[in-house]
């Protein structure tokens, strides 16, 4: 019996890139192009439209950018997941994007099989960072922690907190988070918010890249 494609729609404009990328995901049994836009409006709407599990989002866009995409096609479509694709290894860049909810970041110049891992990954349900940024990502954090904990021990995490933090991390909302652990919202928020006291975290970026740190992001 044979399992269900994981339904892609490219978001890229240039024609050259928008082909490859399509022949790369079409030559995997398990992958295949459902749809493809040329900007980002376009982009918004052919995902509302077809309804794809990931769209690869190009960063630099005409009309709308890659990163105004993703809020906007987030905020109506929260079950649809967003790769983006860029050449720029800026953290700016990665933090503005987790934040406006993608589950993913690749180097466009990271080999195919680069993406192919990362596209599985989201798919799994993780989250996935190209591993050209990710070092980055988890030294900010780290040197951030130094700072934070010095002269004084960290407090652990318990086994109900680890677990809303990794549930966090790994893009789900406080709602999802609630009906999985079959607790309330409010009492997620308090979770999350003795987390961040415990480990001296000011953000969801900071959230992730304690996760990264910890292994959770990689191939869940």
């Amino acid at each position: 019996m044979s399992t269900a494609k994981v339904r892609i729609l490219l978001a890229e404009d240039h024609e050259t890139v928008r082909a490859g990328l399509k022949l790369i995901v079409n030559s995997q049994p398990d992958m295949e192009v459902v749809g493809e836009a040329t900007d980002g409006r376009s982009a918004i709407a052919q995902a509302e439209k077809l309804l794809p599990d990931i769209v690869l989002m190009d960063i630099s866009m005409p009309q709308l950018n890659g990163l105004k995409a993703t809020e906007k096609l987030k905020e109506s479509r929260p079950e649809i997941k967003v790769l983006t694709l860029t050449r720029h290894k800026d953290d700016g860049y990665l933090q503005q994007l987790l934040r406006a909810g993608a589950s993913g970041y690749v180097l466009k110049q990271s080999p195919p099989s680069e993406l192919l891992h990362a596209i599985r990954a989201i798919v799994a349900g993780g989250k996935y960072l190209d591993p050209a940024v990710a070092g980055k990502v988890m030294g900010t954090y780290s040197g951030r922690q130094s700072a934070t904990t010095s002269g004084k021990p960290q407090e652990s995490l318990s086994d109900r907190e680890e677990e809303v933090l990794r549930l966090i991390a790994w893009g789900h909302s406080n709602k999802e988070i609630g009906a999985r652990l079959e607790i309330s919202v409010k009492t997620v928020e308090v979770h999350k918010a003795n987390c961040m006291k415990k480990l001296g975290m000011r953000s969801r970026i900071d959230i992730v890249r304690y996760a990264l740190l910890q292994g959770w992001l990689q191939d869940t």
